[in-house]
């Protein structure tokens, strides 16, 4: 059973897990889509809806300040608070779309697309 069982370690140590999630953050926060695995995509789309919360707060400078906690790049922090974040502000979460895509040639891995939602997309 999971219960209690907050995220997932995807096999990997914890400097090395986290390190992983936030250059996959980085990268849809700058290309706007990602190709990976559906465990991490699962866990990336978790990450990716509270970075872009936080760059949804009024105070600039505070909403900067913690995008670059999980952010690696200071350009795409930048771009999250200045143009991805007001696209999304009266949408109360749901910022990332996760679809299955195929498998992965060499291991077999299921892969998933997660990419931006479109700021005026409706939800279903």
């Amino acid at each position: 059973m999971r219960h209690r069982i907050k995220r997932k370690k995807l096999g990997r140590p914890t400097e090395h897990r986290v390190m992983m999630l936030r250059n996959l953050v980085t990268d849809l926060m700058e290309h706007g889509k990602v190709v990976t695995t559906v465990a991490r995509a699962k866990e990336l789309r978790r990450l990716a809806d509270k970075v872009i919360t936080k760059a949804k707060d009024e105070d600039k400078v505070k909403a900067l300040r913690e995008v670059l906690t999980v952010v690696t790049k200071k350009d795409v922090a930048f771009k999250v608070v200045n143009e991805i974040a007001p696209k999304y502000a009266d949408r109360n979460g749901g910022y990332t779309r996760l679809l299955h895509y195929d498998y992965r040639k060499g291991d077999a891995a299921p892969t998933a697309i997660v990419m931006l939602v479109e700021a005026g997309e409706e939800r279903e």
